[in-house]
């Protein structure tokens, strides 16, 4: 199978695995944290769904977004977050940022492939490592919701 159309097909299992397993957090633990520090299930979610434009945006320009410093990013990507406040909401914005995510890929020929995504930092990643992200991140944050579940004791396996 070719490259691109392993990398889609991993975006859009992860997100559907992620978004089936937010399914299972009850409305009532939606906002639950761990301690007064740690991030709640929406959280997660909603970043782990914001996070899907950004890898489009990434892919699609080749290049990391721009900002004065890193505090204005965590500032802006925090408000972000926050602003998400309905489960309905995640489902809508990971469905969209997959679609966009998807549609990147299809843009990418076999010379872009080839190539690197630049930081604009001093580092480089390859735009065959890039086009991965997504799924991987949506995998590592459906880890998170995992242990949460865990804490409220929800010992089920979701596997439908």
């Amino acid at each position: 199978m070719d490259m691109r159309e392993l990398a889609k097909q991993r975006a859009t299992t992860s997100m559907e695995m992620f978004l089936r397993n937010f399914s299972h957090v009850p409305d009532d633990k939606l906002n639950w944290t761990a301690s007064p520090t740690s991030k709640s299930a929406l959280r997660i979610a909603a970043h782990t769904a914001l996070y899907s434009a950004r890898f489009a945006a990434m892919i699609r320009h080749r290049s990391l977004p721009v900002y004065d410093s890193l505090e204005e990013w965590l500032n802006q990507r925090d408000q972000e977050e926050l602003a998400i406040t309905q489960r309905e909401d995640i489902d809508r914005i990971f469905r969209e940022g997959t679609a966009e995510v998807l549609a990147a890929i299809d843009t990418l020929t076999e010379a872009d492939l080839e190539g690197s995504l630049d930081s604009g930092q001093g580092w480089s990643m390859s735009m065959k490592d890039v086009i991965n992200l997504p799924g991987f991140h949506a995998v590592l944050h459906t880890g998170q919701i995992d242990f949460l579940q865990t804490c409220w004791d929800d010992q089920q396996v979701y596997v439908g």
